[in-house]
């Protein structure tokens, strides 16, 4: 008698795709290839670290799609047929377990463009959480930074439960709740108010566009409330964001790292990463490019409309930082381009030197140039924020920086509520001020005498020609200063003396003529700044557009501009090529 056959088992979904991407037949990027390339070697080497693949939780999480439907656009009514690149999502997240049988990942980062499926992918893991997910009295929230936006995957669940017979026959709806009242569970669309947010019980939260939360605060009220559950998940999705200080760009360099493989094991094996992005050095007008950072091109996203759009964006460079962010899910540094940090970026150290090593060479180079000619800009806070204090150096010719304008700076704060202008503002103003880049100074509001000291320390050390302020904020302080012998001229904030200086400072970073030694407190200044530009094509810096504090580029500018004014004999670039007119 012929033996039975014993029927194969399904291909795993996620295995098909992760080494389609590896074998290069996916179009994906570098974080994609990382991803992939991270699953196929856990299955070889996870066990040893007591992980477990569980390839049908994975299909049993993907099938479960199946009994869901659209319910907007040309896919309405249809059952939901998840893409390759949404299975390998899903599967990794239900697949992969600890050997204790609970699930592996607790922290899932999942970064596209726009219009590749996200938020509806996002609600129907919040339902399989729900109801499939064997979690007795689950408590499911859909989290953002809104309850309006909270409620777009919210009711998108709503409706995937309107249209399927057996989740309109399991859960109960009322309003802004979905329960099943079986398991005591329920799915909760969440205020954006993080105060009252003490008591959760998370089992399972959807947190959409991370990339526009202000702070850290959900995230982390949401991480503290799963610490009864066994087996809780937080499930973020995004597009790139702009904001180098946001808890998106700290989840996304975290989940950078995990892919790389940079971070120890135990930090990152239950961090989930998936990020579709263009790689650096793309040209993002390529449509060979697009489909990096949009896996589900061609099907959610129609490639027409993306042509149109990048087209639009290229002679128009005001949206390209918008359709490159948004549709080709790559991090940008302000809304309105200005500036190019990547360029910036090359008149300090290597990038990802600490900041130790960014003091150190600052110091160095400060050393170095004792006594040479320089023109210094200030910009004073106005009561109680950022001010910041600019020396410029004209090229001397001389040495490995003597064809470079070299840029010190000084930045001040006050002290008091540190931590929390740390928070308003998203930024490390501790972590400066312990490694010596800010000095905090006595008191809450800005002390205007602790910063006049200074600028003579430094007035001392350095030649200091002029000194370029905004008559606007300067007060006592200028006659002071007059009175100790400086020399001090009003500088006007408007086209008339801001254009030339702007102009000239984006062609020093171009051109690779500027040092500023990668002082943090300046680049976050240089990465915020946003130009106002008037009728004949002038530009200047404009604190009301720009994302962020600009104080260090304003007071850069000024001192530039004062040199442009002045010369610097023949050790100034002007005398070779003549100003600029505008």
């Amino acid at each position: 008698m012929a033996r039975t056959r014993k029927p194969k088992a399904p291909k795993c979904a996620v295995e098909v795709y992760a080494r389609a991407v590896v074998a290069g037949q996916v179009v994906a990027g570098r974080l994609v290839r990382l991803a992939c390339q991270r699953h196929l070697d856990d299955l070889t080497t996870a066990a040893k670290r007591g992980l477990v693949w569980d390839a049908a939780a994975a299909r049993h999480a993907i099938a479960f799609f199946s009994h869901l439907r659209h319910s907007t656009g040309e896919w309405a009514n249809h059952p939901f047929e998840l893409q390759p690149w949404q299975g390998f999502v899903i599967g990794s997240l239900f697949g992969w377990k600890r050997a204790d049988g609970l699930r592996r990942f607790r922290t899932a980062y999942v970064e596209v463009a726009r219009k590749n499926g996200k938020s509806v992918m996002l609600a129907g893991t919040a339902l399989y959480a729900l109801v499939a997910d064997g979690e007795p009295g689950s408590h499911v929230y859909a989290a953002a930074t809104t309850r309006d936006q909270a409620r777009i995957v919210f009711g998108e669940a709503e409706r995937m439960v309107d249209a399927s017979p057996p989740l309109r026959a399991r859960i109960t709806r009322t309003v802004n709740n979905l329960a099943v009242m079986s398991t005591s569970s329920w799915f909760r669309p969440l205020s954006a108010d993080a105060t009252k947010m003490d008591g959760l019980n998370v089992h399972f939260a959807a947190v959409d566009e991370v990339h526009e939360h202000p702070n850290a605060e959900i995230i982390q009220k949401l991480n503290t409330a799963t610490g009864a559950r066994r087996q809780p998940l937080i499930f973020e999705i995004t597009t790139a964001g702009h904001d180098r200080h946001s808890v998106c760009w700290q989840h996304h360099e975290f989940s950078v790292k995990a892919l790389e493989g940079t971070i120890p094991a135990e930090s990152a094996d239950s961090w989930f990463a998936y990020i579709a992005t263009i790689d650096p050095g793309d040209d993002w007008t390529d449509p060979l490019v697009w489909g990096k950072a949009n896996p589900s091109l061609g099907i959610t996203v129609k490639v027409e409309d993306l042509k149109r759009q990048v087209e639009e964006a290229r002679e128009m460079p005001a949206q390209q930082n918008a359709i490159r962010r948004l549709r080709l899910n790559e991090w940008t540094e302000q809304v309105t381009r200005w500036l190019d940090m990547e360029v910036w970026d090359e008149g300090g150290p290597p990038k990802g030197s600490d900041l130790a090593t960014v003091k150190v060479g600052l110091d160095a180079v400060g050393e170095r140039i004792t006594g040479q000619p320089c023109y210094g800009g200030l910009d004073l806070a106005r009561v109680n924020d950022l001010s910041a204090f600019v020396l410029l150096f004209p090229p001397t010719g001389e040495g490995d920086l003597g064809s470079k304008w070299i840029a010190l700076c000084r930045f001040w704060v006050p002290e008091e509520d540190i931590l929390r202008r740390s928070r308003r503002d998203r930024v490390p103003y501790d972590v400066w001020r312990d490694q010596g880049l800010l000095v905090a100074t006595p008191g809450n509001t800005t002390d205007f005498a602790f910063i006049e000291q200074e600028i003579l320390e430094l007035a001392a050390c350095y030649d200091m020609r002029e000194l370029a302020f905004d008559r606007t904020f300067a007060g006592e302080i200028v006659q002071n200063l007059q009175d100790e012998g400086l020399t001090l001229v009003q500088f006007g904030q408007g086209f008339l003396s801001l254009a030339a200086p702007t102009a000239e400072l984006e062609r020093l970073s171009v051109s690779r003529a500027l040092w500023h030694g990668g002082h943090p407190v300046l680049r976050w200044n240089a990465s915020n700044v946003a130009v106002r530009q008037d009728p004949a094509g002038n530009i200047k810096p404009d604190k009301e557009r720009s994302t962020e504090r600009i104080d260090g580029i304003s007071a850069l500018v000024n001192a530039l501009g004062r040199a442009m004014v002045r010369g610097d004999g023949e050790r100034s670039i002007y005398e070779e090529r003549g100003f600029l007119i505008f």
